[in-house]
């Protein structure tokens, strides 16, 4: 598995967000300033994440952007889903993006592809926005 920046900017403005959560909103600018990140393409990263719920956003000179769930309520894999698709390293070894690839003439080989998208999931679906800020909300 390989992020790309989309999961990877998607994750840090989450993050910086959660830091936030239950406490005022937060405009875009600030995000892209404390990340980093290139304003337009943040503004784009947020539309995805409005529309999949993940974030509120608010329109208006006091408007900003707000989690829409608790922080300990939104692991990393449903974030890397939304953005890159599949957790597996090939696409056949995948549970949601299933495809046929070469790597299942091995059997062996795919069962190994199998045992690194279930290590990868399991500790993306164990770790929350909340553990990385180091506290339970």
């Amino acid at each position: 598995m390989k992020l790309t920046t989309k999961s990877e900017y998607g994750l840090l403005a989450l993050i910086d967000l959660a830091g936030y959560y239950g406490k005022n909103l937060v405009k875009a600018q600030d995000i892209a300033k404390r990340k980093k990140i290139p304003i337009k393409y943040l503004e784009q990263l947020l539309i995805i994440l409005n529309r999949a719920g993940y974030v509120q956003s608010t329109r208006g000179i006091m408007g900003g952007y707000r989690l829409a769930k608790a922080p300990d309520k939104i692991c990393l894999a449903e974030i890397i889903r939304l953005m890159d698709g599949a957790l597996a390293p090939v696409s056949s070894a995948s549970k949601y993006f299933y495809s046929h690839t070469p790597v299942e003439q091995c059997q062996p080989l795919l069962r190994v592809f199998k045992d690194i998208r279930d290590y990868i999931a399991e500790k993306l679906e164990k770790t929350t926005l909340a553990d990385l800020l180091g506290k339970k909300i």
